[in-house]
């Protein structure tokens, strides 16, 4: 089917052929966790809209699949006093547990997840339009991480499981959690960058509260249910509603004692500024990014269209790592122009549980029109749409736009636009890359496509004092998880992978003691009778 056909067709059939993603009823989310109990809640709810569109009598409409709360003041503060008393000052259940009891407890979690996955993928898809192969990566990549957690876990405690002796003191070092974590991810990953965070926070013996995403949220109902049954009471609470309304009123009484938030920078802002007491506040956040690829002249022409395609338009564009600014060596511009915008018209289009769709219908409320200003504003100032059909839209379905020459009067040049439009800058030498770099107020990551080991080498010694990661030959990404993932300037606060998370959510701290012979007896017979769970020597096989 040709690209003019496939956007008229667009949400003309929503069957799903398979009979297995279809939506035959609403979800409605009529309960909320608070303290181990699912709460049916009688007040306002707020409606959700799919992207993905139905016909209303001669014109289309996003299609309502359910609801959920909306959680007011009072509710969410209830949530926090259920939180500090199941964390009770590091002395409740949950943080005086064992690490294997909290293992234990997280397997169980995990048991539960796998009997849901088939939900949760289809209302993936259904709530942010994410493709059916993407929708079950992500929950299987979320799977993993959570498997991983637990054994990265268990290698730490065995690191933490000896006594150091050093300068007529003996000690023992481990990690111990912070408290209350407020965990917000974002809508692009609404499981598995919620739960990049909340899991590692939650097995360190923090207790949790959790705001599903804005766009994200229904796909959440049957794991309430998984928290219920594997963890104590208020250890897991989530709120719903709308954040002026449930989120303020939580940081404001300065009781919440970290912030995980991946979003933008400005509501990062505004969410830390609510706090009254900010340096108690421990932060770890993953906030914008405007990654850069730089092709050179003596690139692999095809591997960079490959890489470039995957980068900027893998689920649309809507990732932090996408690449978002494509600057091209001049002398190759048009010969790489041509093979990415041919690459673009194979793509195939359509909804997301369509065999082999590439290109899928954006979530966001408005995204088209801000997508459309930033086109206009591009050609405004000299670019040309160069991909056929580029910028066509239908309903919340927008079609790739490639622009070029794309110069720094533009919009496009500086704004995350986080969707799936391609600026392309030609440049004649590398300083006019670097300098963006340099001056921009982003520091994720950036790719560079060249077969030259020295210039390879060359920019990567100034690269790596810009950004936190440099890929060779191959799109921005962010895993394998067991890599650090953070940012410089305004790209992130905090570092996370499999391991730096337990970090994150943790401060170290130490049992002290003189080495003498009665404190020496002393140790030795908690150890002996098993009489803490911080000083021990016990290994996690």
């Amino acid at each position: 089917m040709d690209v003019k056909t496939a956007l008229d067709q667009m949400f003309q059939d929503l069957k799903d052929p398979s009979g297995e993603y279809g939506l035959k009823e609403k979800v409605m989310q009529e309960e909320y966790l608070i303290h181990g109990e699912l709460k049916t809640w009688r007040g306002e709810f707020l409606e959700v809209r799919s992207p993905i569109c139905e016909k209303t009598g001669d014109h289309f409409e996003r299609k309502v699949i359910g609801a959920f709360p909306q959680l007011s003041q009072k509710e969410s503060l209830e949530i926090l006093d259920s939180s500090l008393a199941a964390y009770q000052n590091g002395c409740g259940v949950w943080p005086m547990m064992t690490v294997q009891e909290r293992i234990d407890c997280m397997e169980t979690f995990l048991l539960e997840m796998l009997e849901v996955k088939k939900f949760v993928v289809k209302m993936i898809m259904w709530e942010i339009g994410k493709s059916l192969a993407d929708a079950n990566n992500e929950f299987d990549r979320t799977v993993a991480y959570i498997r991983d957690t637990i054994e990265a876990l268990k290698d730490l405690d065995r690191q933490s499981s000896r006594f150091i002796k050093e300068g007529g003191i003996i000690a023992q070092v481990r990690r111990a959690p912070f408290g209350v974590v407020l965990c917000m991810g974002p809508f692009n990953y609404p499981l598995n960058e919620t739960f990049a965070t909340l899991i590692p926070a939650l097995i360190m013996g923090n207790v949790v509260i959790f705001k599903p995403p804005k766009l994200g949220v229904l796909l959440y109902q049957p794991l309430l249910k998984a928290f219920q049954k594997a963890f104590p009471p208020g250890v897991v609470n989530v709120v719903y509603g709308r954040g002026v309304n449930v989120v303020g009123p939580l940081l404001e009484t300065g009781k919440i004692d970290s912030l995980a938030f991946i979003g933008t920078s400005k509501v990062a802002d505004t969410l830390k500024h609510q706090h009254p007491k900010p340096h108690r506040l421990r932060c770890v956040l993953g906030l914008d990014a405007k990654n850069p690829a730089i092709v050179m002249e003596d690139a692999d022409m095809e591997l960079a269209v490959q890489e470039v395609l995957l980068g900027a338009l893998s689920f649309n564009g809507q990732r932090c790592t996408a690449l978002k600014i494509i600057f091209v060596q001049q002398n190759i511009a048009a010969e790489f122009n041509r093979r990415l915008t041919a690459s673009i018209g194979l793509l195939k289009i359509g909804l997301p549980w369509e065999e082999d769709v590439r290109i899928t219908p954006l979530p966001e409320n408005n995204k088209i029109e801000d997508l459309q200003r930033l086109v206009a504003d591009a050609q405004a100032h000299g670019a040309q749409v160069i991909n056929d059909f580029g910028g066509e839209a239908k309903e919340t379905f927008f079609y790739p736009a490639v622009l070029y020459p794309v110069n720094e009067k533009m919009k496009v040049y500086h704004a995350e636009q986080f969707g799936p439009v391609i600026p392309i800058v030609p440049f004649a030498d590398m300083e006019t890359p670097l300098r963006y770099i340099v001056e921009s107020n982003y520091g994720q990551q950036v790719s560079i496509f060249s077969q030259n080991p020295q210039l390879i080498a060359t920019l990567v010694d100034q690269l790596v004092n810009q950004v936190c990661r440099v890929n060779i030959n191959s799109q921005c990404q962010r895993g394998p998880d067991i890599f650090p993932f953070n940012g410089r300037k305004d790209s992130a606060e905090g570092t996370l992978s499999v391991t730096d998370a337990l970090r994150a959510f943790t401060i170290r701290t130490l049992v002290a003691a003189k080495e003498n012979e009665p404190n020496k007896e002393i140790i030795r017979k908690i150890l002996k009778d098993d009489l803490s769970n911080f000083i021990s020597t016990d290994i996690i096989l």
